[in-house]
């Protein structure tokens, strides 16, 4: 028997980052870096770029300061 995992996405508000870099660190899966584009307050702001990884656990949510980062889980 096969179990289907979970497939989460990450919508990050650009404007609202300020690249503290708190989920990249905190992802278990390495699915955020800091881009190399910046939001018009000059901040490199979070990115999402491994969403076959993403299992949307939320810890990248939990620990944005700015609630920057909105978690959705497509099942």
């Amino acid at each position: 028997m096969r179990t289907k995992t979970k497939q989460g996405t990450i919508v990050i508000d650009s404007e609202r980052c300020k690249g503290c870099k708190y989920c990249v660190l905190t992802c278990p899966n390495e699915c955020l870096e800091i881009s190399s584009t910046f939001n018009s307050s000059g901040y490199f702001v979070a990115k999402f770029i491994k969403p076959q990884k993403c299992t949307g656990c939320a810890m990248c949510a939990v620990v944005c300061p700015e609630i920057a980062i909105e978690v959705f889980i497509e099942e």
